[in-house]
């Protein structure tokens, strides 16, 4: 059962925000803010106004039903009726408890999507470089758009690490769940004997930060540039263009030297370094205000191994919900990938419905 003050405090809201725009006395900068809040008020305070107004419409139905001089028809008809306001009941009440879910800022952003080579050697960056190509998919299927940040490849086509920005509507909302370990087991192509090997990959997916969520102050910045190494052409190699930046209040290290300018290095890098302060921040206080939450679900932990994906059983299971679908070609491809995340989305909520009423 709902606590009723939070159903009166939502009917109280929208009678405040309803007066205060139809009184005219309020500026143009907050009007837009307030019609939004006044809109979303309105999807829930019709089941809110049910809500509270079903007790008083089980008893007069019960008194139809208990007063010897009503007719067996009228209380057949009260006695329907009562059952069809109690499932309405429950209905409303779930309705109410959606809503009075905390709110996710995050959701509505683009992402970051950082993907690294782990434990295994060549096959955990081939893995990697699957993971990628698997994203880059999905990102197609949703018509989205993808920009790579930094790249490093490994040997036979593999990923040491890639970082891209991921644009497009909802995006962080959709891939939030993937933060974690990947872990692989296949049999790799140089295997002779035809065992099963097992490495893994870690994903991390961050909200890409805009400039009004992190205001980066030059003094908290060191910015050290280096010459850069690896692929990259000739050129690449014989000046400073590779910077490293270190947010010194929280030691995050951002390293970028794809770009031969700078100049560009130092932009892509403290892109990163924003969204990382960000997503390192919304931890923190995600964490004050669940110390004892045992579900990984969205926490971005990376430390733990979320999904197995087994090639030669066919098979990916995601073990945050205990979900398997025996169709690992079809997942790689994108095609079942919204089914996944639709069943992560739905435990994610149901955890934090359990959560409202306590």
């Amino acid at each position: 059962m709902l606590p009723l003050d939070k159903i009166h405090n939502l009917i109280k809201k929208h009678n405040e925000l309803e007066e205060k725009l139809a009184s005219g006395d309020i500026d143009k900068k907050k009007y837009a803010q307030t019609s939004k809040e006044y809109s979303d008020l309105n999807e829930i305070i019709e089941y809110a106004k049910k809500y509270l107004s079903f007790k008083k419409d089980a008893e007069d139905l019960n008194n139809i039903i208990n007063d010897e001089s009503s007719d067996m028809e009228m209380k057949e008809f009260a006695d329907s009726e009562l059952q069809n306001l109690k499932i309405n009941h429950q209905i409303n009440e779930k309705k109410i408890k959606l809503f009075l879910l905390p709110k996710d800022l995050a959701d509505s952003k683009n992402a970051i999507i950082e993907i690294r080579a782990g434990t295994g050697g060549l096959e955990a960056s081939l893995f990697a470089s699957d993971l990628y190509k698997m994203y880059e998919k999905v990102i197609q299927k949703k018509k989205w758009s993808i920009e790579i940040i930094s790249i490093s490849k490994s040997d036979a086509g593999g990923l040491k690490e890639v970082i891209a920005l991921i644009k497009g509507k909802n995006i962080y909302s959709y891939l939030k769940y993937e933060s974690g370990v990947h872990r692989v087991q296949r049999v790799p192509d140089t295997e002779t004997q035809g065992r099963v090997h097992t490495s893994a990959a870690t994903v991390a997916v961050l909200p890409e930060a805009e400039d009004l969520d992190i205001k980066l102050d030059e003094k908290d910045l060191r910015i050290d540039v280096f010459r850069s190494s690896g692929p990259g052409g000739q050129s690449v190699n014989t000046t400073d263009s590779a910077v490293r930046i270190t947010h010194l209040p929280t030691g995050i290290v951002v390293s970028q030297q794809d770009e031969k300018s700078q100049i560009r290095n130092k932009e892509k890098g403290l892109k990163i370094l924003k969204s990382r302060i960000y997503d390192f921040e919304r931890q923190k206080i995600d964490q004050e205000r669940s110390k004892d939450r045992k579900s990984k679900i969205g926490s971005g932990d990376r430390s733990e191994r979320i999904r197995t994906y087994n090639f030669p059983q066919g098979r990916v299971t995601d073990h945050r919900i205990n979900l398997t679908l025996h169709k690992l070609e079809e997942f790689m491809e994108g095609e079942l990938f919204d089914e996944m995340i639709e069943n992560l989305s739905l435990q994610a909520q149901q955890d934090e419905l359990s959560k409202v009423v306590s």
